[in-house]
């Protein structure tokens, strides 16, 4: 195992991962520790954070054991949450060596020693090739849409193109885009700690925004689907400490984009209704028309209207 280029560490789960190698090595400016279990659905009660904790202790002393490590430094990195340094883990006998890059990790590593059991073999890795595997298309994918702010961003995008094919059924685009956004959206919640009373919120907010259109509430609904919206974008990936957290630009740039949005849409709507009627038998009333050719209308009052030029206005 070999934590590295600089920058990287081996933290939380891969504390147990670095100590369980036959062979342990850092890179200059890396770091290892704070292996202390969390519950990445939401904060854990005293119980189960102390039996989770036990159990993590105990697992890391094992480990630490089979290998030849330093098991007291081990369980700290559980308990107390400590890290070390790239020196201070060799000094501690946490890993077994500082190796900067991959051929001088084969060339330390050669000739060490490791057992399985009751056999023991001798590594000869030294200038052996190596093959890197690359992670997939799936892979890449999954690491794109799983940050939660570009979840959060597909699943906006979803909602707003089921709404407009809704509304405007045969528009096909916006429902194609919708629903893509909205099944990448649910793949990257598959790995994240959704909240669903959040989701609920924001599902929610969008009702709101729509009814604000079909009912004349006087700003109430609108109101009450931005505040939906704000406190579901707050809460949908959870509350515990570390949790991932949408970040606070992209919230306010959707809740802003989404109210701006339907406020103009409830603004056209309310001017259109403030019109005149242009259409129908409504729309001809005092309107000037031109005959093109003789009229004979029928019934009482028939013949109202006639100008001498040929020309009628119609008056009801």
């Amino acid at each position: 195992m070999w934590v590295g280029p600089a920058g990287s560490r081996a933290a939380s789960a891969g504390v147990f991962v670095v100590m369980a190698g036959d062979v342990a090595a850092m890179a200059p400016g890396t770091n290892i520790g704070a292996a202390t279990p969390i519950n990445l659905q939401g904060p854990m009660d005293s119980t189960l954070a102390r039996k989770a904790t036990n159990d993590a202790a105990a697992f890391a002393r094992t480990v630490a054991a089979q290998r030849g490590r330093n098991g007291v430094w081990a369980e700290r990195a559980v308990r107390e949450a400590v890290s070390a340094s790239e020196t201070e883990a060799v000094d501690l006998h946490v890993v077994d060596f500082l190796a900067a890059s991959l051929p001088e990790l084969l060339a330390k590593a050669d000739g060490r020693i490791w057992k399985r059991g009751e056999e023991t073999h001798r590594l000869a890795v030294r200038g052996l090739p190596m093959d890197r595997i690359e992670p997939g298309f799936r892979e890449r994918l999954l690491a794109l849409i799983a940050d939660p702010n570009v979840a959060y961003i597909l699943m906006m995008l979803g909602f707003y193109g089921m709404l407009f094919e809704l509304q405007n059924p045969g528009s096909i685009l916006p429902g194609v885009v919708g629903g893509i956004c909205l099944i990448l959206a649910f793949l990257a919640f598959s790995v994240l700690p959704l909240n669903y009373a959040g989701l609920a919120l924001i599902g929610l907010a969008l009702v709101f925004f729509v009814a604000e259109i079909k009912v004349a509430s006087h700003g109430i609904l609108t109101a009450g689907g931005v505040l939906a919206l704000i406190l579901g974008s707050l809460i949908l990936f959870g509350t515990g400490g570390r949790a991932p957290r949408l970040s606070l630009a992209v919230i306010a740039a959707a809740t802003l984009a989404t109210t701006a949005f339907f406020l103009l849409v409830v603004g056209k709507g309310l001017m259109a209704q403030r019109l005149p009627v242009k259409t129908g038998r409504q729309g001809l009333l005092g309107v000037h028309a031109v005959v093109a050719e003789r009229l004979g209308p029928q019934g009482p009052g028939q013949d109202r209207g006639r100008d001498l030029d040929g020309s009628f206005e119609c008056a009801g």
